[in-house]
């Protein structure tokens, strides 16, 4: 039988990992953000951003990478090299916008801290469905289905980040916008 202390306990720590479940959910979001603004290439407030948000969202040494069926298309090690990665993929395009849709969030391991009960150690893993709109300067478009696979952790100082990141590619189509001229 459960007693009040037990049920408070049981209670704040299901609050506490509601709460680490949105901020996870919300390292894709200012992902999808941060890549956006690392295509505008003429637009150095923007990349700055756009790094900024990068190193919020990703451990130092995160693993990051783009795949499609199983092959390794580009990688980098840590928010300073995708930043890298991102501006070259990007160049070329005239607006993106990366969306996010389905995010599941399954946690590894959490641990509490005995007096405060907040989260004192912890790792999960978070699925999220992408769709990427890249557009050239001519109106052709690219659109790129995927899913992103993360491992997160959560440190003292930090908070939860991305330390693994793979985008797998399902599908992609080209097309063009607007009407013929």
């Amino acid at each position: 039988m459960l007693d009040d202390a037990d049920i408070a306990a049981d209670s704040a720590r299901e609050i506490a990992l509601t709460g680490a479940r949105q901020q996870i959910e919300y390292l894709r979001r200012e992902y999808a953000l941060a890549t956006d603004l690392h295509g505008l290439i003429d637009n150095l407030d923007a990349q700055a951003e756009g790094m900024r948000i990068y190193h919020r969202v990703f451990t130092p040494d995160a693993a990051i990478r783009v795949t499609r069926d199983d092959v390794t298309l580009l990688s980098a090690d840590g928010p300073d090299g995708w930043a890298d990665v991102a501006r070259s993929a990007l160049h070329d395009y005239a607006t993106t916008q990366h969306l996010i849709g389905t995010q599941i969030v399954t946690f590894e391991r959490v641990a509490f801290d005995a007096g405060t009960g907040a989260i004192s150690v912890g790792t999960a893993r978070m699925s999220s469905y992408q769709q990427a709109t890249h557009v050239w300067p001519d109106r052709r478009m690219r659109l790129v289905l995927g899913t992103y696979h993360d491992r997160v952790r959560w440190e003292s100082g930090s908070g939860w980040q991305i330390e693994d990141m793979t985008l797998a590619y399902t599908s992609e189509e080209f097309r063009r916008l607007g009407a013929d001229e």
